[in-house]
C-alpha cells in the first residue's frame, strides 16, 4: 500500500487534498509501485524560487521540483514481521506557476496539476529528460499516463 502526505507552505492547505492523494495513488498503481511514502509540498512562487536557487542555482520560480531520496526503510511492526517502505523523495509544486503555465499552454489548471504530479513522480522514479521537447521518452510517457487518467479530476474547478 502506498501513502501520500501533502503539506502547504506560504499558502493555506487547499480543500482538494483528498482527490490529489487519490490521483497520486492511481499514478503509483499504474507505475506498479508499492509501499511508497511520497511527500508533496504545495506552495507559492516565493517558496519554490528559494528552493530552486538553493538546490539548482536558478534564481527563478519553477512549476515542480523533485528531491529524490530513493531509500528503502525497514520499519518494525507488530510481531516478527517488518514493514519495508520506499521513501522516493519529495515533490514541491508552485500553484502560482501552475496557474501561469495553464494560461500559457491553454489547458485547465486541473490538467496542469495532474501533469506536474506525474512529471515529479517520474523524476522520483529515476526518469529524466534533457530538454522539454515532446519527443523526449519521459515526456511522452508522462502524457500517456495523463491520457489514461484523463477522467480523474483533482480540483473540480480552478485552483
Amino acid at each position: 500500500m502506498n501513502r501520500v502526505m501533502v503539506q502547504a507552505a506560504e499558502i493555506p492547505l487547499p480543500e482538494w487534498i483528498k482527490p490529489l492523494k487519490e490521483f497520486v495513488l492511481k499514478v503509483l498503481f499504474l507505475l506498479k509501485k508499492d509501499k511508497w511514502d511520497l511527500s508533496i509540498l504545495l506552495c507559492g512562487d516565493e517558496t519554490i524560487k528559494a528552493l530552486n536557487e538553493t538546490y539548482r542555482g536558478k534564481e527563478e520560480a519553477t512549476d515542480v521540483l523533485s528531491f529524490p531520496l530513493g531509500e528503502g526503510v525497514d520499519f518494525p511492526s507488530e510481531g516478527k514481521r517488518r514493514s519495508n517502505r520506499h521513501l522516493p523523495g519529495d515533490l514541491v509544486i508552485s500553484l502560482d506557476t501552475l496557474r501561469e503555465n495553464a494560461r500559457r499552454f491553454q489547458v485547465d489548471e486541473d490538467e496542469e496539476l495532474r501533469r506536474l504530479l506525474i512529471h515529479g513522480i517520474l523524476h522520483l522514479d529515476g526518469m529524466d529528460h534533457k530538454t522539454n521537447n515532446d519527443a523526449e521518452p519521459m515526456l511522452k510517457f508522462q502524457e500517456q499516463i495523463l491520457e489514461k487518467l484523463s477522467k480523474k479530476q483533482i480540483l473540480g474547478r480552478s485552483a
